[in-house]
């Protein structure tokens, strides 16, 4: 669903950053944004609610190049993470181009990662989507914590079907630009099929 504009010669991209509430997706575009150059970054906007907060910047990756002669900007959002807000994380969803499920490695936390993975699913599918066609990446983060569980064990439950991985810490940054990157560069491939 990426969107053209002809006038700016670009083609936006839209990323969604989902997951369980506190399981690292502010922590991770905050990280990003931190470390992307001023000059390739919109504004960071933050909807805040009561107990959630949803993220949305865009930036223009100098190093991927341009497809058909048109540079790629991509649009990274979060979405709240308690399911309470699941109007709101649908109405994110839309547009999507490419997933990243950040999952909280504590194993206390397992429950909400699965829950929210299926949230993920059942969002997509009603409108349209199908996570298994989609770009999409998985995200194993807090991997720094007493508490993290097995990577084998996590990946059993939280990715099935075997897509691109990536063990992160996002307070230090480590596997958060490998992801991104992995993300971008599928949502790439995909538009070069023309899709």
């Amino acid at each position: 669903m990426s969107f053209i504009n002809y006038a700016s010669r670009e083609i936006n991209c839209k990323i969604v950053y989902y997951g369980p509430g506190l399981c690292g997706k502010t922590t991770n575009l905050q990280y990003v944004y931190q470390k992307t150059a001023p000059d390739a970054k919109g504004k960071m906007i933050s909807l805040a609610t009561e107990t959630e907060r949803t993220l949305f910047f865009d930036f223009l990756p100098l190093a991927l190049g341009e497809i058909r002669g048109f540079k790629t900007r991509f649009h990274l959002y979060t979405v709240p993470g308690q399911v309470f807000y699941d109007a709101s994380r649908k109405l994110i969803l839309k547009g999507v181009d490419g997933v990243v499920f950040v999952a909280d490695s504590q194993e206390e936390r397992i429950d909400a990662n699965i829950e929210s993975l299926d949230n993920l699913r059942f969002n997509l599918k009603e409108q349209g989507y199908d996570l298994d066609k989609l770009p999409y990446v998985v995200q194993y983060n807090k991997r720094d914590l007493p508490s993290a569980m097995p990577i084998e064990e996590m990946r059993r439950d939280l990715n099935p079907t075997n897509v691109v991985e990536y063990e992160a810490c996002a307070t230090t940054g480590e596997g958060v630009f490998e992801t991104l990157k992995a993300i971008a560069k599928l949502i790439l491939i995909d538009l070069k099929k023309g899709k």
